[in-house]
């Protein structure tokens, strides 16, 4: 059953046109990396919406080239008009600037993929990257969100939260954390103080059996840590002393980062 439409056809104007753009949101927000592709019926019983609202966001979005409809499934994807919106910030985004000549320098040197994340306080993604020219390999598109507390990138920003923030995230579910119960959760703290200390992080193998990420901080000029550089790699080709060596390459590229933007880490 679809839910009512009330939110559009009561209140006053600020109200309804305050739910509008938050419906609109929504609807550009349910589409990810993983799922690139929806439709209709997807998305309203993703996010809650009445079928007949989401097909009228998703036309005025066609319309302006932010969706695109597939002709033969009819479903939809992001559009190219997205960059067009989206250009102003990313080549205003310091950290992304800075970091492109050192993330081409870092998969030169280890042949794997290399991206740049920021965080925007319960998520991980994905702002710049490189891809590997190696025919295996693995890749965080642009745009591609993670909330998963095994992340690489994940861990790396939540070293940078207050104890208290990363329980409640957790416990709330905006991170995800498999099997979260007390013993865990301790467990996941002390995971976190031994990345902060060694200067990077890793995921082998524990959110996608194929993959292994390791991801490092990049400071500004208050010592807070505003990005991360990640390494994703498959996981064949990457034993135990490669592991090691990428992550010392993915911290002295996090580093070079960080000295170009005049950042400082803490001490």
């Amino acid at each position: 059953m679809n839910p009512p439409e009330s939110s559009e056809s009561s209140g006053n104007g600020d109200s309804r046109g305050t739910s509008v753009i938050v419906n609109a949101i929504a609807v550009l927000r349910s589409f990810t990396a993983d799922e690139p592709m929806l439709g209709v019926t997807e998305i309203a019983s993703r996010i809650g919406l009445h079928k007949s609202t989401v097909s009228r966001i998703l036309a005025t979005f066609e319309q302006e080239n932010l969706v695109e409809r597939d002709p033969d499934t009819r479903r939809f994807r992001l559009g190219l008009g997205l960059i067009a919106v989206a250009g102003p910030l990313l080549a205003e985004l310091d950290e992304r600037r800075v970091a492109y000549p050192v993330l081409r320098e870092l998969a030169e040197r280890t042949g794997e993929t290399s991206a740049l994340m920021v965080w925007n306080g319960s998520e991980s993604m994905c702002v710049e990257q490189i891809a590997s020219r190696q025919q295996v390999k693995h890749t965080a598109p642009l745009g591609a969100r993670y909330n998963d507390a095994l992340s690489a990138s994940v861990q790396v920003f939540l070293c940078a939260e207050q104890p208290d923030r990363v329980r409640a995230l957790l416990h709330s579910g905006t991170i995800s954390l498999p099997g979260l119960d007390e013993t865990s959760l301790e467990a996941y703290m002390l995971r976190l103080e031994d990345a902060a200390k060694r200067g990077w992080a890793v995921n082998y193998g524990e959110t996608s059996i194929e993959e292994v990420g390791i991801a490092a901080p990049v400071y500004d000029h208050r010592g807070d840590i505003v990005a991360a550089v990640l390494i994703p790699a498959p996981r064949f080709r990457v034993s135990q002393d490669t592991l090691q060596n990428l992550g010392e390459a993915c911290a002295a590229a996090a580093s070079k980062v960080t000295q170009r933007m005049g950042g400082v880490p803490p001490h």
